[in-house]
């Protein structure tokens, strides 16, 4: 009954955040997607959330909380709590996330750990910059295009590089990045970091619900890998985390990780890359008949980066890391939308979704040809957000209907003095309508290519967490193992597992993502960051001073789960600004997700992803008659499966200067401050 009973909840807690009535919702929902269910609905009330007080909408499902001080918000209680007491006791945010993000390592394996990559996004109060660090590693130098082409026909048809084994394991950067934002912004000494890790690591760490349901998952997904051959490897795994998997409520411990993250604590994060760590996973690579050595371990380096930023409704700016990271596809949609009355459309109308699943449809046609490690490729980054190139493809959606998504001529360097011409001012005093029948030019805005549909890019598993300082040092960090809990291979007495995030290099040696040796795949994880203008307060201060109001720093979040995560990221920013939401609402707020259409990891001429729709998948708080509407117009769509992501976030109370965070509802995690 238990289960039964959540599996009813949740479809009845989905109605109330949309603001419809419990019963008639849930009772539908249930009909349709579980029909054993029906007798019990009919007979009783299903069991559902309690009211809240009417402090404010029902849209959140909880308050967020107000620190003066400094604020952490985590997937897990337990790296919250680790952030706070790093924090009180003179670490700087840097400090606290390191801390952190090696206790979700621990205690949220499923998601994160020392065998993965790393980006972050820093404010620095001292120096009043933004900071951007790509901690990602690179494929192999010893394997070639025709290596990973010979384990794709052998394992996946020809058509990608496996998910497990060592084909897709490219080298883990996490560390090094911990190394290079803890030397540049930490206080703390590094040992110190580590250590709460270490001692949970030694004498159990406490597993929660939602971990302990997706940790189940991994036999069933490595057990087959290794009884084909795709995993070469699976008993160090094996004995590490599936023996048996925890349960909800049980204390994990992990002994080797405790004696490789005790190494790095005292030796450094260069221990991991060139000293006794190194050698044993370049030894183990060779015995299993990898790829990766010592020498890729020990040739490592991360990056700083400059982000991204755009401006949403001259109220916002918003601001993403460049490729090879798809953060710039939440900048393309915002700049896409902002043409369009959303406010007037409404939240979880038929409208406001409508324009936006085409905005990210858009965007993703042109991140599948365009978004790879800027080493490789030609394209400039910031081609992508050129003023105007985005206002002129908004002109290409229709609220009605789901169009062809082509990528833009501007990515191969086509007409670029028609985008040049085409100013953001020139919208302000028209219509959409006339502007777009002024600068619409479908020769111009759209191509023929074609590449097949790939929908794996949806899969990701991933940690995001967020944590601020009394001095407003705010950090935005995101860490990932990929597909899974990662690759399935774990060296030998080392407690960790590799990522597999090298199965998005594409296999096609004209695409800008293909693999190549020593190069960064594409990837999914992207942390954010948004300014915003002290509103009403600052348009007080300018009028009397007769200055133009500045964008101050406003808000970290993030949003986890593969390419959810720039249609989150945006999602997020419509809550706040043009719907009105808290920062707990935001997050709590029903989602959608499109999936389909064309990928990085594509060829880049084959059958016509572009024709293909898609599917749009809603959450059950998104009322019915939307998704009737949405279908009425030909969207394909499904309910109530959305890939919810996880999303954490800390903002500024610009009028206080408190410290407001928020957490994800749907997984185990907290926010708190002091």
């Amino acid at each position: 009954m238990k289960r039964i009973g959540r599996v009813l909840t949740a479809g009845i807690a989905g109605a109330a955040i949309a603001g419809v009535t419990a019963c008639a919702t849930g009772t539908s929902e249930k009909t349709e997607t579980n029909e054993q269910a029906a007798p019990l609905v009919a007979e009783v009330t299903a069991p559902g959330p309690g009211d809240r007080m009417p402090s404010g909408r029902d849209i959140g499902v909880r308050s967020a909380v107000v620190a003066p001080n400094g604020a952490a918000a985590t997937a897990h209680p337990l790296a919250t709590q680790t952030a706070l007491d790093i924090l009180k006791s003179g670490g700087t945010a840097m400090d606290a996330a390191i801390a952190a993000n090696a206790m979700l390592g621990l205690v949220e394996p499923t998601g994160n750990g020392i065998g993965g990559d790393l980006f972050a996004i820093v404010w620095d109060p001292k120096t009043g910059q933004l900071y951007g660090y790509n901690g990602s590693g690179r494929s192999p130098m010893g394997a070639t295009l025709e290596d990973m082409q010979a384990k794709a026909d052998e394992f996946m048809d020809g058509e990608e590089i496996p998910p497990f084994g060592s084909a897709p394991v490219t080298v883990p950067g996490t560390v090094e990045a911990w190394g290079a934002l803890h030397e540049r912004f930490g206080r703390t000494p590094f040992n110190t970091l580590l250590e709460p890790a270490i001692r949970y690591a030694r004498e159990g760490a406490p597993i929660p619900e939602v971990i302990a349901y997706y940790w189940s998952n991994g036999p069933k997904r490595y057990e087959p890998a290794f009884e084909s051959g795709m995993l070469e490897e699976y008993e160090n795994a094996k004995a590490t985390y599936f023996s048996p998997p925890p349960r909800e409520g049980s204390l994990f411990r992990n002994p080797d990780l405790a004696d490789t993250l005790e190494r790095i604590a005292y030796k450094g994060p260069d221990e991991f890359y060139r000293g006794e760590t190194a050698r044993i996973m370049g030894d183990y690579f060779e015995r299993i008949g990898g790829h990766l050595r010592y020498e890729d371990f020990a040739a490592h380096d991360g990056e700083w980066v400059e982000p991204l930023c755009v401006t949403y409704r001259d109220e916002v700016k918003l601001c993403e890391l460049p490729p090879n990271t798809q953060g710039v596809a939440a900048l393309q949609m915002l700049q896409m939308l902002e043409p369009f009355d959303l406010r007037q459309m409404g939240f979880g109308s038929a409208d406001s979704i409508a324009v936006q699943v085409e905005a990210k449809r858009l965007a993703f046609a042109d991140r599948a040809i365009g978004y790879a490690d800027p080493d490789y490729s030609s394209i400039d980054p910031a081609t992508f957000v050129t003023p105007g190139y985005n206002l002129a493809r908004s002109c290409l959606i229709d609220p009605e209907k789901p169009g062809v998504a082509r990528p833009g001529p501007k990515i191969e360097g086509e007409v670029a003095e028609f985008y040049a011409r085409v100013d953001k001012l020139s919208i302000l005093g028209e219509s959409r309508e006339d502007y777009c029948a002024r600068y619409l030019i479908p020769e111009l805005l759209q191509r023929d290519d074609a590449r097949p549909d790939d929908s794996k890019l949806n899969d990701g598993d991933t940690t995001y967490l967020t944590v601020t300082d009394k001095d407003g040092m705010m950090v935005s960090l995101i860490q990932s193992n990929y597909r899974g809990m990662g690759s399935g291979l774990v060296a030998d007495g080392l407690g960790f597992m590799f990522q597999d995030r090298g199965q998005l290099f594409s296999l096609d040696p004209a695409h800008p993502n293909v693999f190549e040796p020593g190069k960064r795949p594409f990837h999914t994880i992207i942390p954010a960051f948004a300014f915003r203008k002290d509103m009403p307060g600052c348009q007080t201060r300018a009028v009397a001073a007769e200055v133009a109001c500045r964008y101050e720093p406003w808000m970290s979040f993030g949003l986890m789960g593969g390419g959810m995560q720039p249609q989150g990221h945006v999602q997020i920013i419509l809550n706040l600004v043009d719907f009105d939401m808290g920062l707990q609402e935001a997050g709590d707020a029903a989602r959608w997700e499109h999936v389909g259409g064309c990928e990085p990891t594509d060829d880049l001429n084959g059958d016509a992803c572009e024709s293909d729709m898609g599917v749009v998948r809603l959450e059950s708080g998104i009322p019915p008659e939307t998704r009737a509407e949405l279908e009425r117009r030909g969207f394909t769509v499904e309910c109530c499966s959305a890939n919810g992501g996880g999303y954490q976030a800390i903002m500024r109370d610009f009028e206080s200067g408190a410290w407001i965070a928020a957490t994800e509802m749907r997984k185990d995690g907290s926010a708190d401050g002091y």
